[in-house]
């Protein structure tokens, strides 16, 4: 098992914290009330304790339209909890002496290319993974989400050199799928294998982890798989899986609340199997946890917290005096999910959810570790179920005012005629954004991705707003024109209507040149 603290202290705290335990009723109910006050259709909740499954259990239903009931093997998309395991992939052939976390990425990829030469040369596998590479929250995810692009892995690669950085080379913490793509394509030159035949055939497989599959075109039987769910136009609708297989080294595993639970069991016994089987030297495991890009504490941090970053594939934290906390949340259009483990205190607590509310895990996961800490009842439910309402009623607000101005404008005569903007505009990493008049309104499409395509619609004198035909997404983006001398649209950048829009519809580092 992982090293205690000392015997002494470690006894009184866990004393005083099993008196305090959330009791399964009380749990229960906590749920029921999470899902109404989130809109969630299905909540999976399991606690793994001193070796044990404490607690796994399923809520509501796994899809609106089946009305199918959600249990603890119900399959749900993990999202970026997959990020940890391909970490754990690359510390495998670590072990075996085929790559080290220090090598360049241009030794296995000698293609790869970023916007600053100096960059290019320095990056190492270690850069892939610890968000530091200077590049934006969500860059260049356009190319694989929404789920339906023509982009390759190869084509993500070779594009990384048009995407401007945001700020220097390991200077803050940025989150970005991308390098976790690259991550798992040196992977696949590496080992020879691709990522999802590694994950399933060298980790799940041997773990225990029989019900999971490393993307979602391996689910064979979806007859117990969630649907996913999202909150648009003032309700909950059913929408479809969305996941580019590109992208399944950043995000694509799918799993059960039962499965991740034996995940977490197996890495608290120090990546040790149940068979006895040892996958990872305790070197590398160890090496998987440490702070590798530091994340500033807040002065009145909630968790009593001294330290917070990411390690290898996974954020890192201490709680409550010093106990280490490992953990990762994963969020797809229409199911977020949340993945803690408390090592000193032989804790993990997993939440599934096919809704796109993280405040719904979050409270779930909060209110189980306050009683395994000691903390007294904070109402988390309450304090993030205020907040969700005050967080949608300001997205509607802005949204509302934006679509109030717009139907004044329509009428006004004082915006850019069609034949100033309508033409084909090029990104240079995206490809190009084609825009186009179908009588009387205006249309704005992607050539390289189908879903995303929409109205364009007056908004000012330089300025149309793009709404999306697919409501699901959220979100409708400023499109702001630059004129040239003769009133021609030669440029366009994109700006978030509502802070509600996914950080992955990177829209906003599209630099969009007139060609046509």
């Amino acid at each position: 098992m992982c090293k205690k603290i000392g015997l002494l202290i470690f006894l009184f705290l866990i004393s005083s914290s099993l008196t305090a335990q959330i009791e399964e009723t009380e749990l229960d109910q906590l749920i029921e009330r999470t899902r109404a006050t989130f809109e969630v259709p299905g909540i999976a909740v399991g606690i793994l304790k001193d070796n044990a499954v404490v607690y796994a259990k399923g809520f509501g239903v796994s899809s609106l339209n089946t009305q199918k009931p959600m249990n603890a093997d119900t399959k749900v998309g993990v999202a970026s909890n997959s990020k940890g395991f391909t970490c754990f992939a690359l510390a495998m052939l670590i072990d075996e002496g085929k790559l080290a976390w220090d090598d360049k990425v241009r030794k296995y990829i000698p293609e790869f290319q970023l916007h600053d030469p100096y960059v290019t040369e320095a990056f190492t596998i270690r850069d892939l993974v610890t968000h530091r590479s200077g590049l934006g929250l969500g860059s260049g995810d356009l190319m694989f989400f929404p789920e339906g692009s023509d982009f390759s892995i190869q084509d993500i690669i070779n594009n990384q050199k048009h995407i401007t950085p945001e700020s220097r080379f390991r200077t803050e913490f940025r989150y970005n799928n991308n390098m976790f793509i690259i991550a798992g394509e040196v992977l696949r030159r590496v080992s020879g294998k691709t990522w999802e035949d590694f994950i399933e055939n060298r980790i799940m497989k041997p773990v225990g982890m029989l019900a999971s599959k490393a993307s979602y075109n391996r689910v064979a039987d979806k007859s117990n798989s969630i649907d996913a769910h999202i909150r648009t136009e003032g309700k909950v609708i059913q929408i479809p899986h969305d996941w580019s297989e590109t992208a399944n080294a950043a995000g694509g595993i799918v799993s059960t609340v039962k499965d991740m639970l034996t995940w977490a069991e197996f890495l608290m016994n120090d990546a040790v199997t149940k068979e006895g089987t040892q996958l990872l030297s305790k070197e590398q495991f160890h090496e998987l946890w440490q702070l590798q890009t530091p994340l500033k504490v807040g002065i009145n941090d909630i968790y009593d917290s001294n330290f917070r970053g990411y390690a290898l594939g996974w954020f890192v934290t201490d709680v409550k005096g010093g106990f280490k906390q490992v953990y990762h949340t994963g969020g797809l259009l229409g199911t977020v999910t949340q993945f803690t483990m408390i090592p000193d205190l032989d804790l993990a607590i997993v939440v599934l959810t096919n809704q796109m509310v993280g405040a719904a895990f979050t409270t779930i996961t909060n209110t189980i570790k306050d009683s395994y800490l000691g903390y007294d009842d904070r109402n988390w439910l309450g304090q993030f179920g205020t907040k969700h309402t005050n967080f949608l009623n300001l997205n509607d607000s802005i949204k509302l005012a934006v679509y109030d101005t717009v139907d004044k404008v329509k009428n006004s005569g004082t915006f850019p005629k069609a034949h100033q903007i309508v033409g084909t505009y090029k990104d240079a990493w995206f490809g190009n954004v084609v825009i186009s008049q179908n009588g009387n309104s205006l249309r704005i499409e992607s050539e390289r991705n189908p879903q995303i395509t929409g109205q364009l619609l007056p908004f000012s004198a330089t300025s149309f707003v793009a709404k999306w035909d697919n409501r699901s997404f959220d979100a409708d983006v400023f499109v702001n024109f630059v004129f040239d001398e003769k009133e021609k649209a030669q440029s366009a950048t994109l700006k978030f209507i509502a802070p509600i829009t996914d950080f992955s519809f990177d829209f906003e580092d599209l630099k969009l040149k007139r060609v046509d």
